[in-house]
């Protein structure tokens, strides 16, 4: 059902457009200022947004040019105002807008406004298929949501990843739909020939699937990749395993080809950290193993399914891919069960936070909860060096949640006076 974001700082118009909106099949959110729309934008990116120009903290206006800026105006925007004039309309439309309205709005001219809006979502799709052979949780979603904002963009999108998370199936899914994927394994080939590379990628993307193995002259031809692209209509995607700003220090990375990428670096999540994914990728995997050996379907059992889930894999997707193979070539066809992985893996290790926390059986469950949910956390955001957006996007939660969490929890950072 298509989702409309309402954004106005009046309570009546509000509710009366949220009426009208739900009686036509419409999901509505509404927002009262821009503060509140850019958490809403955060949490989710909705079909439609009907903005308010005059608001108390920030104007329709403003709010307008920094979507666009950020990338974020992937949804069509009508901006509505009492107070309006016809260089406002027009500002607004340079912007962006997809059309702008005066209130008090006529019910016939909303409706038929919103339809066609609604029309233009309609469009080809920017990317190819889905990410659900990565897994189907929330870290996923999120991830796809931040995909489609660096596509529409028109942003080289570099892939900060571990081994074996999927960094080759993310760059698929960008590839804009019936484009050539190029996927450059001989790195020869960029500082070479990279205009060839281009050709055979128009219309497509080039993937260039390790960008810190890169030699100097090899990092040119990335960037003369990047800076050619719109020649050629071609979406340009790294992945490595280090941060930019890192290599760049290390005098790893050309400052040029990080300043290329720094608009879009997305981190794609592990394994270890969207855990409600594994027993559903694991049961694909091993039946997917026995199908390719032409072998008798074999099934995990629930306390199996439920064990994979409590561990780290450090190899991620490969890793888990790789043992779903081993078990598949197992002599018998009984489920798997517990001790066939531990008898390959191990038994997996008991998680600890920064203070050693284990499973605290000695506490009440509410302390407990609160008691992993503060280590976690420390944790995450120690490894995130305390990028609040980063650890966010980790943990799966929007900024704000994440800030509430930290304060609840009475989580400060180093060297932070108390």
């Amino acid at each position: 059902m298509p989702e409309i974001l309402v954004v106005d700082d009046e309570p009546g118009i509000r509710e009366l457009m949220r009426e009208i909106l739900e009686e036509e099949g419409y999901e509505v959110r509404a927002a009262e200022n821009g503060t509140a729309a850019r958490a809403a934008l955060d949490a989710k990116v909705p079909d439609l947004v009907l903005l308010d120009i005059w608001m108390p903290d920030v104007d329709g206006v403003t709010l307008l040019k920094e979507w666009k800026t950020q990338g974020r105006l992937i949804m069509p925007v009508v901006m509505m105002s009492g107070h309006g004039t016809v260089h406002t309309a027009v500002e607004a439309t340079r912007l962006g807008a997809f059309d702008y309205l005066e209130k008090p709005v006529a019910y016939k001219q909303l409706l038929e406004t919103v339809r066609k809006a609604m029309d233009t979502r309609r469009v080809t799709p920017t990317t190819s298929g889905s990410l659900e052979s990565l897994g189907r949780g929330e870290a996923i979603k999120r991830l796809t949501q931040r995909l489609h904002l660096a596509a529409s963009a028109g942003l080289p999108v570099l892939l900060l990843s571990e081994p074996g998370i999927g960094e080759d199936r993310v760059a698929q899914f960008l590839t804009p739909p019936d484009g050539p994927f190029v996927q450059v394994d001989d790195a020869t080939l960029l500082a070479d020939r990279p205009a060839d590379l281009l050709l055979r990628a128009k219309g497509g993307l080039v993937f260039v699937p390790d960008m810190a193995a890169l030699s100097s002259m090899q990092q040119k031809g990335l960037a003369l990749l990047v800076a050619r692209r719109a020649e050629f209509a071609t979406r340009v995607v790294a992945a490595c395993q280090c941060p930019p700003a890192q290599m760049m220090a290390e005098g790893k990375l050309l400052r040029e080809l990080h300043d290329q990428f720094a608009h879009a670096v997305v981190e794609l999540p592990p394994l270890r950290a969207r855990r409600e994914d594994i027993p559903e990728l694991a049961a694909r995997m091993l039946e997917d193993a026995c199908a390719r050996l032409l072998i008798p379907p074999r099934v995990f059992s629930e306390a199996a399914l439920a064990l994979l889930a409590t561990y780290d894999w450090p190899g991620n997707l490969a890793e888990l891919d790789a043992l779903a193979g081993r078990l598949a070539l197992e002599e018998t066809r009984e489920p798997v069960e517990p001790a066939n992985i531990e008898a390959i893996l191990g038994k997996p290790a008991k998680a600890t936070g920064p203070a050693g926390i284990e499973l605290m059986l000695h506490l009440p469950l509410k302390d407990a909860r609160d008691a992993f949910e503060k280590a976690y956390l420390e944790a995450l955001l120690e490894e995130c060096h305390w990028g609040m957006s980063r650890a966010a996007e980790r943990a799966g939660l929007d900024r704000t949640n994440l800030y509430r969490k930290v304060k609840q929890l009475g989580i400060e950072a180093p060297g932070k006076d108390k």
